[in-house]
């Protein structure tokens, strides 16, 4: 049993309210304050129910909501465990770019600009920001194959990544969605996109080797944690020249 588990106390849960909905709020709230890192084992299904008093199928249902969700992930003869964004988890749950043939391949990322600015009112209304408040906006130029492919620009609410400077973001060893939980305790849960057909412009041409005016694909991707609350913003301009988006709906591949 793991020391954090057993020095937190059973929470009260709140009459008039499903009771699976009451533990699976709890263990939000544990899984969002640290309590089980990234990549940890929560406790067995028999201790939480134990320690809610709820029965075992009230708690399975709670977990299994999480599982659904994308915040935990079962592994079977080794527990249940916090989903840790790593290069497979971007590959194939988060990154949808693949080659006309349907190959992946992991992209290989440039950055081109970090600044601290305040933000606009398409930023401010995405994130959920007042306006002017303070963001981070970083673009990158993302290549398949060696050849450029997507252009990147991001903006993250600075408030929820204090201290993060271009060397953190640029200089780490993992994903993006993996510096965010590592480093800041933020998961993204899912993301909610909208695409849409536009056309290349300058930089944006620029950076991708194209033709001002040529098509492109361009991805709004706002990525969300616990209670859909938003912490990123993410505007992808695609060449889909030898490449499509694709995403399947309800894979379960292992994690």
């Amino acid at each position: 049993m793991p020391a954090t588990a057993r020095r937190a106390a059973a929470p009260a849960l709140a009459p008039g309210r499903p009771l699976y909905e009451e533990v699976r709020a709890h263990l939000t709230e544990g899984i969002a304050a640290g309590r089980w890192k990234a990549g940890e084992a929560i406790p067995s299904e028999s201790w939480l129910a134990g320690h809610f008093g709820v029965a075992i199928g009230t708690l399975r249902k709670a977990v299994d909501s999480l599982v659904a969700q994308g915040a935990l992930v079962r592994r079977q003869g080794k527990g249940t465990f916090v989903t840790s964004h790593d290069g497979r988890r971007l590959m194939f749950h988060f990154f949808h770019i693949v080659g006309e043939d349907g190959s992946r391949a992991y992209p290989e990322v440039r950055a081109v600009s970090f600044a601290r600015v305040r933000a606009d009112a398409a930023e401010s209304h995405a994130l959920a920001i007042p306006p002017d408040e303070r963001v981070v906006r970083v673009r990158n130029v993302l290549s398949l194959a060696g050849r450029p492919v997507i252009v990147d620009d991001i903006t993250l609410p600075a408030a929820l990544f204090p201290g993060l400077t271009e060397r953190i973001f640029t200089a780490r060893d993992n994903t993006i969605y993996h510096l965010y939980q590592s480093r800041y305790g933020i998961n993204v849960l899912r993301t909610d996109e909208r695409l849409r057909a536009t056309l290349a412009t300058g930089v944006t041409a620029s950076l991708l080797g194209v033709t001002a005016g040529a098509p492109l694909l361009e991805i709004r991707r706002v990525a969300l944690t616990f209670r859909d609350r938003p912490v990123e913003l993410r505007v992808s301009r695609v060449n889909t020249a030898a490449h499509v988006y694709h995403n399947t709906f309800g894979k379960g591949e292992a994690i």
